[in-house]
């Protein structure tokens, strides 16, 4: 009886603990730690000083092994790695998180009124030290958490991602136990970032944004107005935009001296343009058209949220894939990799989806090639392109090679067809191309099977891989070296020499070669990233896929 009135007296004392403080303990600091953390029922959520505990089952566990003794105090004094855990939740900005998601608001107040009664010569408050260990207990599980898998459910999103994580188990309350013994947390924190080497590049690339931000809150040029021009600004022209192009380039550490009222475009300017055309992914011709006054009326801001984005979705990505054999399509820059041993093989242009065909986010196994294919008309095609064209050219099937096929295959002779009175919704035919240099396939497609009937392939159209902007197919991916990548597949069979791959990309029927190998494809959307020596790039948000992400990582976190 009198234990129950003991812990009854704990629970009101803790729940009265925003409006009174004890300089007189009432109880032992870990009997007031379990109290804060013990759930009489699962569906109870748990408070420490209005906060939501994030991984209460953990903190339980982390607890229970020590006995429920204080993690980041001791003899009444909160230990130097205390600060150093408030230091890292801070530094989370510059991994696109929020920081208020980590109880800084409150961890900040307790650390204040413990500073203030050690000033003061107090007795220290041991219920403002079970809540200050409680709350830095549960920040470290939960940033430990967003680092490992990302803060924002994917699956949650209206943008398809179909790339499955690896969910390995963390033990993050083990993690922490030994950081707490190192007497460190910025080696275990790391431990959680995303393995790819480019995540710790891209992390220095979002920091020093940040720095740039500053830069531009402090300094006179206030909030940037869009810049326009009617038709594309070449090397002598004048614009009246000039001046305020040079500002911007000056601010991007792009242009040294210049001067800022001169409106006609010289060559300091115009290759301070071409580092500026680099670092956003376009043709570095410094010709100012419409994609690089998109990319100088970009804020500090807007790089900022579209770096956070995208550390996110590396945090999203399955660890193992970088030891893999991989083909890796990044969209948003209309790049094909082929990786193995971490070492990258084959870059190849590629095109991918126009804006309302979007190619999707998702992983498969390539199992198969498929030489000189045949392609087989999608309805959506069939009545929204080839009907028309047929209507109009009474050669069209013969000029593109293709058939008329009923149901059960039976081929059926266009001329024979009054084009003139078919209605395309009710066309009962399915229209096949045939091998050869007009097929839509091109020459030869890689298949990996997946439920969106997207796949690489070959394409005739050779001259839309100059284009800066190839968001230009059906949804598939269309790439720039096919024999290569096809090469490099085979590489394992001395039969497949380049001879025998042109003969296979060049006859007049399908074949169909089984690789020795399931070779994952991942396909993803990377609007921001670095290279090895930390160089950043941006790309165009051609999809609108990143206000999403950004919006969700700004939310406060939910329960």
């Amino acid at each position: 009886m009198a234990r129950c009135s003991k812990i009854l007296f704990i629970t009101i004392f803790i729940f009265c603990n925003s409006l009174c403080y004890a300089n007189e303990v009432p109880t032992e600091l870990p009997e007031l730690i379990r109290s804060l953390i013990e759930k009489d029922h699962p569906e109870q959520v748990r408070l420490v000083r209005g906060q939501k505990l994030f991984s209460s089952v953990v903190l339980n566990r982390f607890y229970t092994l020590r006995e429920f003794n204080a993690a980041w105090s001791s003899g009444g004094k909160l230990l130097e790695i205390a600060y150093e855990m408030r230091y890292e939740i801070h530094q989370a900005k510059f991994d696109g998180l929020q920081p208020e998601d980590y109880h800084l608001e409150a961890i900040n107040e307790l650390f204040s009124r413990l500073e203030n009664d050690q000033k003061l010569g107090n007795q220290p408050d041991s219920i403002l030290l079970a809540g200050a260990d409680v709350l830095l207990s549960d920040a470290f599980m939960m940033l430990a958490s967003h680092l490992s898998m990302g803060k924002v459910d994917p699956e949650a999103l209206k943008t398809v991602w179909n790339i499955q994580r690896n969910m390995p188990e963390l033990e993050f309350d083990v993690r922490l136990q030994e950081a707490l013994q190192d007497g460190g947390l910025r080696k275990t924190i790391e431990s959680f970032y995303p393995s790819f080497s480019i995540y710790k590049k891209m992390r220095d690339g979002l920091r020093h944004m940040f720095d740039y931000e500053a830069k531009f809150l402090q300094s006179k040029l206030g909030k940037w107005k869009s810049i326009k021009a009617d038709k594309s600004i070449k090397l002598g022209e004048s614009h009246n935009s000039l001046p305020e192009i040079r500002k911007r380039l000056h601010f991007w550490g792009f242009l040294d001296d210049f001067e800022s009222e001169e409106k006609v475009y010289d060559q300091l300017t115009e290759n301070g343009i071409k580092q500026l055309q680099v670092r956003h992914g376009m043709e570095p011709d410094g010709v100012i058209g419409q994609g690089t006054l998109h990319a100088l009326n970009q804020s500090p801001s807007d790089l900022i949220a579209q770096a956070s984005v995208n550390l996110e979705r590396l945090r999203w990505l399955p660890d193992d894939i970088k030891d893999r054999e991989l083909i890796l399509v990044n969209t948003a820059n209309f790049q094909l990799d082929y990786i193995q041993s971490r070492d990258t093989l084959l870059t190849s242009r590629v095109i991918v989806g126009k804006t309302y065909h979007s190619t999707p986010q998702f992983s498969a196994e390539m199992s198969y090639i498929v030489f000189s294919p045949t392609w087989t008309v999608p309805v959506s095609i069939t009545r929204g392109e080839i009907i028309p064209a047929a209507k109009k050219d009474p050669e069209y099937f013969r000029k593109k090679n293709m058939k008329l096929l009923t149901s059960t295959g039976r081929e059926v002779d266009p001329s024979s067809i009054d084009w003139s009175k078919v209605n395309p919704r009710e066309f009962p035919y399915t229209v096949r191309q045939e091998p050869g240099e007009q097929n839509s396939l091109g020459l030869v497609k890689f298949m990996f099977p997946n439920k969106y009937s997207v796949y690489i392939h070959d394409t005739p159209s050779r001259s839309l891989f100059v284009r800066e902007d190839r968001a230009l197919s059906h949804g598939c991916i269309r790439i720039q070296k096919p024999f290569e990548l096809a090469k490099v597949l085979l590489s394992y069979d001395s039969q497949w020499t380049d001879d025998q791959i042109r003969i296979a990309m060049k006859q007049d029927r399908e074949r169909t070669v089984m690789l020795n190998r399931k070779i994952p494809v991942v396909i993803l959307y990377l609007t921001y990233w670095s290279d090895s020596k930390g160089k950043l790039f941006y790309r165009r948000d051609i999809y609108s896929r990143d206000n999403e992400i950004f919006v969700a990582l700004k939310q406060p976190r939910k329960n």
